[in-house]
C-alpha cells in the first residue's frame, strides 16, 4: 500500500501544473528548501531511493498497458526513434554525471545523458525505453572495462528489446549522430532490424578519385533539370499533422559501395535538387531495399519507396517535441537524487506520466493499415477529436487539441492518478 501511495501521489505531482521545477519539494507541495524536511517529501525521496519497486517492471507494464489500447498500440507502419539528450547536473556525486555533450544546452557541459526510444506514427508518439549512459570515468578500467557501454551500444540493446516487447515498427529511424556509425548500422542489421538514419553531408567514404566522396558529393551528381524535366529526381509530398504539405525531390544515389540496389541505398531528399539547402535537404542511408531492384525478393523487409524513405524519417522529429514535454512539462531533468536505481526510477514514472496523459486524453483512432501496393504512399491523417460520450465529462484536457501536446490535467490529477492505481492489478 505504500508503494501505491508513493506511485500516486508521485504522478500526480508530475502531472499536476506547476510554476517551478519538479523537484520532489514541488511533488510533494512543499516550498523548496524549508519544505525538505517535511514528511511528504520524505516519503518521496524513500519511494524513489529505498523502496523495493523496479524500474523495469513498471515500464513493462506500461507497455503492456499501450499495446492492449487500440487507439495506442502500434502498427507496422510506425517508427521506433532513437535518439539521445543530456541535461545540466552539478558536482561529481550523482549516478552517471560526467563532462559530455548535452543537447539542451548545445554544448560540452557537466551532466547526465539518456538514451531513448521512442514509438511514432502520424497521430501518436510515446517513450518505449529510456535509460542514462555511464560515462568511463565511473569504471575502474575506463572504456576497457567490461561493463562499460557505449551510446551506440545501449541504443541498439534497446532497439532489440522494443521489438522483443511486442512493438511493430517498419523501422528505426536516428540522426546523423548514429547513422554515420558503421558498427551501429552493422549491428542493427544482425539484430534484423531494418533502420532509415541520416548521414553528415560530409561524412567521407573512400572512393577512386573523380567519384563521390561524401554524400553531399553523390547528390551533386545526380541530374537535375527543371521541374518539367526532374531527371534523375522523383516528387515526393511531405503531409504534416496540422494538415499542410510541402513538396520535396528525393533520389537514390550512389557513394562508394552504397547504391540503388547495394545492401547500404543513400537517398537524397530535398526541397531545391537545384541548390540542396542545407536546412532542407536530408541524406539518409538505409537498408531498406527499392521496389523492383533485385533486393526486393531476397529481403527479409518490404521494398521501401522514396516516399516511404522519406516519411519514415520525418517522423523522427517527434522525438523533438516529446523532449520539450517530458522535460519542461514533466520534469524528467529535475530530479535531485543521486543513486542509479533513483535515477532509473524517476525517468520510469515520468514515461508513466506522459503515456496516462495518452491513455486519457485518447488521440485519434489510425486508419486500416496499409496494403502492400499501398505501402509508401501517404494517407491523409483524420482531425484529432475526442470521445465524450464513452469517457464521460472528466476529461484529461478541457478539448480537443489542434496538435500533439500533453494534456493539462488540471486539479484531475489525484483523482486521475487513483484511479488508475486502484484499477491495477496487486503486485
Amino acid at each position: 500500500m505504500a508503494q501505491r501511495r508513493g506511485f500516486r501521489q508521485y504522478l500526480a505531482g508530475l502531472l499536476a501544473p506547476r510554476d517551478r521545477s519538479k523537484t520532489l519539494t514541488c511533488l510533494a507541495g512543499a516550498e523548496p528548501v524549508t519544505g525538505a524536511g517535511l514528511p511528504a517529501v520524505q516519503r518521496l525521496q524513500f519511494f524513489l531511493s529505498g523502496s523495493v519497486w523496479k524500474p523495469e517492471a513498471v515500464n513493462a507494464r506500461r507497455l503492456e498497458l499501450l499495446l492492449a489500447d487500440p487507439l495506442t498500440a502500434p502498427h507496422g507502419g510506425g517508427v521506433l526513434v532513437i535518439d539521445d539528450s543530456g541535461d545540466r547536473k552539478d558536482g561529481s556525486a550523482t549516478a552517471h554525471v560526467g563532462r559530455q555533450w548535452l543537447g539542451r544546452i548545445g554544448k560540452a557541459g557537466n551532466g547526465v545523458v539518456t538514451v531513448t526510444t521512442a514509438w511514432v506514427d502520424e497521430r501518436v508518439y510515446y517513450p518505449v525505453h529510456a535509460g542514462p549512459y555511464t560515462p568511463a570515468r565511473h569504471f575502474a578500467k575506463g572504456k576497457n572495462d567490461p561493463a562499460f557501454r557505449t551510446k551506440l551500444k545501449i541504443a541498439a540493446d534497446m532497439a532489440v528489446q522494443a521489438r522483443a516487447s511486442g512493438l511493430a515498427f517498419r523501422a528505426v529511424a536516428a540522426d546523423s549522430a548514429y547513422g554515420d556509425q558503421d558498427n551501429f548500422r552493422a549491428e542493427l542489421s544482425e539484430a534484423g532490424l531494418p533502420f532509415v538514419m541520416a548521414l553528415k553531408p560530409s561524412r567521407g567514404t573512400w572512393a577512386y578519385g573523380p567519384e563521390a566522396h561524401t554524400p553531399a558529393d553523390a547528390a551533386r551528381g545526380l541530374l537535375w533539370g527543371t521541374e518539367q524535366e526532374p531527371g534523375d529526381w522523383q516528387p515526393v509530398t511531405r503531409a504534416f499533422r496540422d494538415g499542410h504539405t510541402e513538396d520535396w525531390r528525393a533520389a537514390d544515389a550512389t557513394l562508394g559501395w552504397w547504391g540503388p540496389d547495394g545492401p547500404r541505398r543513400i537517398v537524397v531528399a530535398t526541397t531545391d535538387p537545384g541548390t540542396l539547402p542545407d536546412k532542407a535537404t536530408w541524406y539518409l542511408v538505409t537498408n531498406l531495399p527499392r521496389p523492383g531492384g533485385p533486393r526486393e525478393a531476397e529481403g527479409p523487409w518490404p521494398a521501401a519507396s522514396l516516399e516511404e524513405i522519406v516519411r519514415i524519417y520525418g517522423l523522427r522529429h517527434w522525438v523533438e517535441q516529446s523532449y520539450k514535454q517530458v522535460k519542461d512539462e514533466l520534469g524528467r531533468a529535475d530530479f535531485q537524487v543521486r543513486s542509479d536505481i533513483a535515477i532509473r526510477r524517476h525517468q520510469a514514472l515520468v514515461n508513466c506520466a506522459f503515456s496516462f496523459c495518452w491513455l486519457t486524453a485518447r488521440p485519434p483512432p489510425r486508419p486500416a493499415p496499409a496494403s502492400p501496393a499501398e505501402r509508401g504512399c501517404r494517407r491523409p491523417t483524420p482531425p484529432a477529436t475526442r470521445d465524450h460520450d464513452s469517457h464521460g465529462d472528466t476529461n484529461l484536457a478541457p478539448h480537443a487539441a489542434r496538435h500533439p501536446q500533453l494534456a493539462n490535467p488540471g486539479h484531475h490529477a489525484h483523482a486521475l492518478v487513483d484511479i488508475m492505481v486502484q484499477s491495477a492489478p496487486a503486485p
